[in-house]
């Protein structure tokens, strides 16, 4: 089987992607469990966007000291010039974001220096994704195919002829494109506090590895500092920074304040684990309770509805919240357009590392960021010449004879190259 396109994830940057690719290029899309089960759909926070030409310096400098000033110059410039070409995009594909008297309102979250953060309630990504697989649904040139699990690059003199696939009903095949765009999302799913979905094990970034497609940064992992503390098995529930940026306290075991709520996500997770262990329990205390109930319920509705059915009524008392794996700033290195070290291969979303956010991500940069390089890797690729390929190429299908033996030797490998980069660099 041949495509024109192949998306492998159907988040937000590989649904961004599809739309701006064009419409005579037959489109194939692909993911491993349905299409609302990637961590798009659970993002809380909100989108920042540049509110106007005196807010760049600010915007610029809070991305440059979250990321400890270990990021791309370039590629944040890029991002914040395109925020809002970005967000009147959504608007027009039918993103809704909060208005007040008609304008847009913007909330602020940690280490932003004033609010730029455009949000939907406590589900904007839930609110972006949904419309944008909306619009893709209407394109009768894109193919989505759900419960379908990549299995390898095909890979011949550095160029990408396509994948290797499993699909829902167990057939393993070769599809043959002349792009081939990854957008497989982070990597949670490799750890056992995580508020990734369990299937997200960073696929594409193993396959990397194997194929010579070079890397960066792996070791760059970011821990939330707060989500809902738990002994269940499962992913943690994501408590937003913007619950802080609106005024939420952090306490001891003694009810006393112990960091500055609104520093980069880093620090507060450092300061957190510290008091944890100062305290001998496995949580601190986060208390909304200077938010005024209404704010609650209409900025917040989703976490006050979570944590009633968890036992927890937020407008009267303090909840227990735990730090946990959440974003991934390394990847597949890519150039200002998405584009990988091997030929006709991009990468896109939490998958790719271009740079923008450092050694530690800015809050509610993730989705901003995502689609501003999915937009330009697909503007890049309609304006590349198709490469003549022999779409005939040697595969030894019994490699993938045991998919379960392979997703584990797969997983490995990143786990040992995230150990061996923390160790370079300790």
């Amino acid at each position: 089987m041949k495509v024109d396109i192949i998306i492998v994830g159907t988040g937000v940057a590989g649904l961004f992607c599809a739309l701006h690719l064009p419409k005579d290029k037959q489109i194939l899309m692909l993911t491993k469990k349905s299409v609302e089960e990637s961590d798009s759909f659970l993002a809380q926070g909100g989108i920042c966007m540049l509110k106007n030409e005196e807010d760049y310096d600010s915007y610029f400098e809070d991305t440059m000291r979250a990321g400890h000033y270990e990021n791309n110059k370039d590629s944040v410039d890029i991002m914040i010039r395109s925020s809002q070409t970005i967000i009147d995009e959504l608007i027009q594909y039918g993103v809704e974001f909060e208005r007040e008297n008609g304008k847009l309102l913007f909330t602020r979250e940690g280490a932003h220096s004033t609010p730029r953060i455009l949000f939907h309630e406590d589900i904007t990504g839930k609110e972006i994704t949904s419309k944008l697989l909306d619009r893709v649904k209407e394109l009768s040139n894109v193919t989505i195919l759900e419960q379908t699990t990549m299995l390898d690059l095909l890979c011949e003199n550095n160029c990408c002829y396509g994948i290797v696939m499993q699909t829902e009903n167990g057939e393993i095949k070769p599809i043959y494109s002349d792009f081939t765009v990854l957008a497989t999302g982070g990597i949670g799913g490799l750890y056992h506090h995580s508020t990734n979905y369990r299937h997200l094990t960073g696929d594409a970034l193993a396959l990397a590895m194997k194929h010579q497609i070079k890397l960066e940064h792996l070791d760059y992992i970011q821990i939330h500092p707060t989500t809902l503390y738990s002994d269940k098995p499962g992913r943690r529930f994501l408590i937003s920074e913007s619950v802080r940026g609106e005024g939420a306290l952090l306490y001891n075991a003694k009810m006393e304040r112990f960091v500055d709520e609104l520093q980069p996500r880093d620090v507060v997770t450092k300061a957190i684990k510290e008091q944890m262990e100062k305290d001998q329990i496995p949580y601190v205390w986060l208390s909304m309770l200077p938010i005024p109930v209404e704010k609650i319920k209409t900025h917040f509705p989703n976490i006050y509805e979570h944590c009633l059915e968890e036992g927890y009524d937020v407008t009267k008392e303090c909840i227990p919240v735990v730090p946990a794996q959440h974003y991934f700033m390394g990847g597949i290195q890519v150039n200002l357009n998405s584009k990988t070290s091997m030929e006709c291969l991009y990468a896109v979303g939490e998958t790719s590392c271009n740079g923008v956010h450092g050694a530690n991500r800015l809050a509610s940069n993730s989705l901003l960021e995502s689609l501003v390089f999915a937009k330009r890797s697909a503007q890049e690729i309609s304006n590349s010449p198709t490469q003549v390929k022999d779409y005939s190429l040697s595969i030894d299908f019994t490699q993938y004879a045991n998919k379960k033996m392979l997703e584990k030797s797969y997983n490995q490998m990143i786990l040992d190259e995230i150990k061996k980069e923390k160790k370079e660099y300790e």
